[in-house]
């Protein structure tokens, strides 16, 4: 019979990827007809109802106007849970303000974690005025440096733009510019486990070299997988959930809302 430190010992580290809420100063603020705040706080309930996780990780665009104000939403959403949660910035976030509003217990701005037996290392792949990404060097160095610290720790990298592309041309068009720069880091270092992003509001898995690519549903409007021009996927907001073991290796799924929670304009072409 295994003990309670053996049992202990074997316990996954819970982590629900909590991505692209778009929230506003107003909570009543909505993205293509849809109130982002109440379809949060939906996800929300699955997020606890169904696996209660270690912590949270909500990787870009918390915010859709960048206000203060709409950060106060999302601490409010969040601190919920009752979990720390790491946050990295997307491109309709304000940088600073997320940084100053984000960054007090339980709420994290950080480069890297290492908890339990893993590593989590968050960077910044927003480039200002655009809605694009771009690794600047600092990142890039700041990547290699951390890898090359700890590479018995198994990792996990986290971002905001996709480093691959999903076969959508205009998500397409808005990816990570520079992905050579940053798969020249990850291919030198073997703990890699997987590297996750938000944006593309859908899901993706992949395998690059035995490394897991994903990316997690958004907590509001999804789109359309492998569309050409935007277009709106009428599936449910949610969530991807993660399972990291000792051993590093890791389990991963997402969970969806039953239903979407609102009425969205399918006619749309942008938000």
């Amino acid at each position: 019979m295994a003990t309670d430190r053996q049992a202990a010992e074997s316990k996954p580290l819970r982590i629900a990827q909590i991505t692209d809420t778009h929230l506003y100063s107003d909570p009543g603020g909505e993205l293509l007809g849809l109130n982002t705040r109440r379809s949060l706080e939906q996800v929300i309930d699955l997020v606890m109802s169904a696996r209660q996780p270690d912590l949270v990780v909500s990787s870009g665009d918390l915010t859709h106007d960048g206000s203060p104000q709409a950060y106060q939403q999302v601490r409010d959403c969040f601190r919920r849970i009752g979990v720390p949660v790491y946050s990295l910035p997307g491109n309709h976030d304000e940088v600073v303000t997320l940084n100053d509003c984000m960054n007090s217990n339980p709420f994290l701005c950080v480069r890297s974690a290492r908890i339990n037996s893993w590593q989590m290392l968050f960077l910044d792949s927003t480039v200002t005025g655009s809605d694009g990404g771009y690794l600047r060097k600092a990142e890039l160095d700041a990547l290699d440096t951390e890898l090359a610290s700890y590479p018995d720790l198994p990792t996990l990298i986290w971002l905001h733009h996709q480093p691959v592309p999903l076969g959508s041309r205009w998500l397409d068009s808005m990816a990570v510019d520079n992905p050579q720069a940053f798969f020249d880091i990850t291919d030198r270092h073997s703990q890699v486990r997987a590297i996750l992003w938000g944006h593309v509001h859908q899901s993706f898995e992949q395998q690059r070299n035995g490394v897991q690519l994903l990316a997690a549903p958004s907590t509001c409007i999804q789109f359309q997988p492998g569309s050409e021009e935007f277009a709106v996927h009428l599936v449910p907001p949610g969530y991807r959930w993660l399972e990291l073991y000792p051993d590093g290796s890791l389990e991963t799924g997402v969970e969806r809302l039953q239903k979407i929670p609102g009425e969205i304009n399918q006619d749309a072409r942008g938000y």
